[in-house]
This record gives structure tokens, C-alpha cells and sequence, in this order.
């Protein structure tokens, strides 16, 4: 008799790309039916260097530590985008500078984790959990987020991630997607798909087991209603044109999704290759214009559609106010995110700037840092995703002041 299992892992009828068993393919068809507010948020793995993509060129000490990487003043050759007379955006991303003058772009400065720890592992960890400095911790910010608003038309595709494998921040016992491509996600059963599909739905409908039965149904239902979106034919809109890498096209499916109105509430992308300790100019530059060039093209693509939409950005830690021998910058501490939607209130970088100067550093070598990145991620739920009660989210933890980054 079939069960669970061998739905899951039948050699090659294998559901692919699930991040959980299908018993949460719920309600779908409700919730296309819901308009919904969206965040999408987008993890910088490697910790980028927070002091060239938000550059502080009014800070006199920035150039006097950075001789030969930091980014020039705006009006120079290859300066900064200026956005408020202190601080400017990396010239490669002067793409976002709009958003920024019509108020949609907002940056925090001088955040992140308070946690002391410069280990990659240990600090992805810890901002992805919610839980700085505590490693027992069994779930993801956002899954935990899921359990607080849980409501009655949540859709097989409330939570996606556009990743191999689920992140930290969204694994935990509520149900959520990791799916790497959306044109692979189904079975696998080559050339003869549709068929085979056929066949092995038929045999769940015959499954004595009662409680298989519906789950397998709404599993099909699942893969049926993603199949009716016509992903092959998608075509950005507004002229929007998304990077051809990983993190460009994630963004790009992000964008599918919510179009079609699958019921997403929460989406994960991730962008890499930001630890740059030698030869960081060029590198951060390829990296910094692909990272902007995929928000700004995700914006353009959902035009009105960003009044409902949220993209909310992060990264482990900053990098060392000072550059290294090797033209580069080593672990640091304080960072900054930003968050981009018609709920944003932009055109200001937030956040109480600690300045450069040796004895204003962390250690007397990082950025301080003055704003909890759970103070932003408290203020996205509430004041974007509506969630009236966030202490589960975020325990034994209590936000000093509100930062007031939303409308």
C-alpha cells in the first residue's frame, strides 16, 4: 500500500522541490482570491561591505581609512550618487536613486546584530533565527512570523523561497516552499509528465488511506494551479529588465508569483559573493550592480503593484572601517538594509550614524552599530504584513523606540 513516504521519494516520481510533505497544500484556490501585502526579502550572503554600497562620503575619516577603495565624493569621476548631502549609493547603483527621490526607498545605517561574533556561519544564523547569540534555536524569524498571523486562507504558496534549499529564516513547522526553478517544480517523471502524472494521481485516488487521499489531492491541485500560470511565456513589464543571474531571475519568479496570484505572503531570494577581502573595487562593483539592478527591475516589472509589495534587505555583518593590505575589507560589525514599497517611508537613511573616526568604532575597527536588526524586521511585520503580535517572533526581546520606516 502507498504512503506518505514513497509519494515523497519514488525513485523518479519524486515531487520535487518541496521544503515540506504536501499536507500543507491548502486552500489554494481561497486565497487567489485575497489581496495580500507581500514581503520579499533578499539575504547579501558574505557580509557586504555596507560602507561602499551606502557610501558616507561627508564622513572625513571614511577616505582617510579607505586610501585606494573608497568611493569617490557625488560630482567626481566614478562618485557617489548623492542622496541626502552625506551619504550616496555606489555609482553602480545609482539604478535605485529614484526610488529614493519619490520617497520609496528607505536605508537603515549602523545596523545589524549586537552579537560580537565576525564567523559567517554563526552570524547568518543568528540573524536568520531571530535570536542573536543563541544557537539552540530550532526555527526561522519569518516561519515563526507564519505561526503569528496564521489565518484560514493561507495558500500552498504563502512562503516560497526561490533557493535550493530553505533558508534558516523561513524553516520551522509552518509550512513553506523552497523552489529552485518554478518551471521544475512538479514531478519528475521526463518525457512522459503529463502521463505519468496522470497515473500516479490516479493511484492516490484509489489510496485506501484516508488522510493520504486529500493531501494527495491538494498536492496535484498544487502543482495544477502553478502549471496553469504559463511560466514559459512570462514577460516583465513597464520595460523592466532583470539580470541574467541567480538572484536576478529568483526576483524575476518572486515577480511571477505575485502576479498570478498564488497567495504569497512571504518570498526569500539570496544574492552571494560579497566577502571581498582582496581586490574588493571591481568585485564589489559587478556584485553592487547586479544586486540593483534586480531590485530596481523587480520594482519596474510590479509598477502599482509595489503599493502592496515590500522588498526588505540584509546581510550577516559590515566589513572593517579600514581597508586591508590586499585592497580589501575584513569581517566587521555594524551594516545597513534597505527596504523598497509603497509602504516605505523613503528618501531618508535611518538609523543614529556612530561615525568613523577610530575611537567612534566597535572594537576601534568596525562601524557601530545603533539599531537592532530586529528593530527593522518588528517594524516590517507590524507595519507592512499587519501582524498585531510579534513577541513569538522575536522572544525575550522588546524594540527601544520605533524607527518609523513605515507609512
Amino acid at each position: 500500500m502507498m504512503n506518505r513516504r514513497i509519494f515523497l521519494k519514488n525513485g523518479s516520481l519524486a515531487l520535487v522541490s518541496l521544503g515540506f510533505a504536501p499536507a500543507f497544500f491548502t486552500r489554494a484556490a481561497q486565497a487567489a482570491q485575497t489581496k495580500r501585502k507581500v514581503l520579499v526579502t533578499v539575504f547579501q550572503r558574505g557580509a557586504v561591505d555596507g560602507l561602499n554600497m551606502i557610501v558616507p562620503f561627508g564622513e572625513k575619516a571614511y577616505y582617510q581609512a579607505r586610501p585606494s577603495i573608497a568611493i569617490a565624493k557625488p560630482g567626481e569621476a566614478g562618485g557617489a550618487v548623492d542622496l541626502d548631502g552625506f551619504f550616496g549609493l555606489h555609482p553602480r547603483m545609482a539604478s535605485l536613486q529614484p526610488y529614493f527621490k519619490r520617497g520609496e526607498l528607505a536605508i537603515v545605517n549602523a545596523t545589524g546584530s549586537n552579537d560580537p561574533t565576525r564567523s559567517h556561519f554563526d552570524a547568518q544564523d543568528y540573524m536568520e533565527s531571530g535570536t542573536p547569540g543563541r544557537k539552540s534555536t530550532r526555527d526561522g524569524w519569518l516561519n515563526r512570523y507564519l505561526h503569528a498571523k496564521e489565518h484560514e486562507e493561507a495558500s500552498a504558496f504563502r512562503a516560497v523561497s526561490l533557493t535550493q534549499q530553505l533558508p534558516r529564516a523561513l524553516q520551522g513547522t509552518a509550512p513553506a516552499l523552497a523552489i529552485d526553478q518554478l518551471g521544475r517544480f512538479g514531478l519528475r517523471a521526463g518525457d512522459r509528465g503529463d502521463m505519468m502524472q496522470s497515473s500516479f494521481e490516479a493511484q492516490y485516488a484509489a489510496a485506501a488511506d484516508s488522510l493520504l487521499k486529500p493531501t494527495s489531492k491538494e498536492a496535484f491541485d498544487a502543482i495544477r494551479q502553478l502549471e496553469s500560470v504559463d511560466l514559459a511565456k512570462y514577460t516583465p513589464q513597464n520595460g523592466a529588465v532583470y539580470p541574467n543571474s541567480g538572484y536576478g531571475q529568483a526576483l524575476k519568479q518572486i515577480a511571477q508569483l505575485i502576479k498570478a496570484n498564488m497567495g504569497l505572503e512571504v518570498a526569500f531570494a539570496e544574492s552571494g559573493n560579497w566577502d571581498h577581502h582582496a581586490n574588493e573595487g571591481p568585485q564589489i562593483a559587478n556584485r553592487l550592480d547586479d544586486f540593483a539592478s534586480g531590485i530596481a527591475a523587480f520594482a519596474q516589472d510590479l509598477g502599482d503593484g509595489m503599493a502592496d509589495v515590500m522588498v526588505l534587505t540584509m546581510s550577516e555583518f559590515g566589513r572593517t572601517v579600514s581597508e586591508n593590505g590586499a585592497r580589501g575589507t575584513d569581517h566587521g560589525h555594524g551594516n545597513a538594509m534597505l527596504l523598497l514599497g509603497g509602504d516605505v517611508k523613503g528618501g531618508k537613511v535611518y538609523g543614529k550614524w556612530p561615525g568613523l573616526e577610530r575611537e567612534q568604532r566597535y572594537e576601534g575597527r568596525d562601524l557601530a552599530i545603533t539599531t537592532d536588526f530586529r528593530d527593522v524586521f518588528s517594524e516590517v511585520l507590524g507595519g507592512h504584513l499587519g501582524a498585531k503580535d510579534i513577541s513569538s517572533v522575536f522572544p525575550n526581546y522588546t524594540a527601544k523606540s520605533k524607527l518609523g520606516l513605515i507609512r
